[in-house]
């Protein structure tokens, strides 16, 4: 099988970001944005969906954290969507959901190559650390958009460590699932023949 990998450069005013991503990966992870729990929670994003990731971002963190969440989300979208080409031989859709503790999140996803985003729920604390809770479903939100998923994310708790490091494990599983190869399928995971 042809390894499933993406390189993504991302430079503006607010951010410049380095990320490798491989898909079919070890759940590696070499991740510095700047934020201990964003750095946190894409090391659990890459350990738990096995993909090996690798991020450097330089963001205005003087400003918030919203440009740092946002842009390397984007980010990793590009090298989602660079990673997995026409989609040939992926399942293409999948859903999970999982617990930490007394939260839990939920997440379907159809790697369709058409981005809608919905999302359910509320976070108990408005920050962790330095990360704005609420920018967990701005991040992913913002990955939908670029690797073109169309994903439905719910989260509910007690404590917003919880929910969101819940929300990004999940999503990491349901992205797993969905993009891993079917050995049945052949072509593109379409009646109408591409995505």
């Amino acid at each position: 099988m042809t390894t499933r990998s993406a390189t993504v450069t991302r430079t503006t005013s607010e951010t410049d970001i380095d990320l490798e991503l491989v898909v079919d990966g070890s759940g590696e992870a070499d991740v510095e944005t700047g934020i201990g729990f964003f750095d946190h929670m894409l090391t659990a994003f890459a350990s738990h969906g096995l993909f090996d990731l690798r991020v450097a971002c330089d963001g205005d963190l003087h400003v918030d954290d919203h440009h740092t969440v946002e842009d390397v989300a984007l980010a990793l979208g590009e090298a989602f969507d660079e990673a997995l080409g026409d989609r040939s031989g992926i399942v293409r859709f999948a859903d999970r959901r999982v617990p930490l503790d007394e939260a839990v999140a939920g997440c379907v996803v159809d790697v369709s190559g058409r981005p809608l985003f919905r999302f359910d729920g509320e976070f108990s604390q408005a920050t962790v650390g330095e990360f704005t809770s609420h920018m967990a479903g701005h991040f992913a939100r913002s990955l939908s958009t670029t690797a073109g998923l169309t994903l439905h994310a719910e989260v509910e708790g007690e404590n917003a460590h919880h929910e969101i490091e819940a929300l990004f494990k999940c999503l990491a599983r349901t992205l797993d699932d969905a993009t891993r190869m079917d050995e049945r399928r052949q072509g593109t995971p379409s009646t109408k023949g591409e995505l």
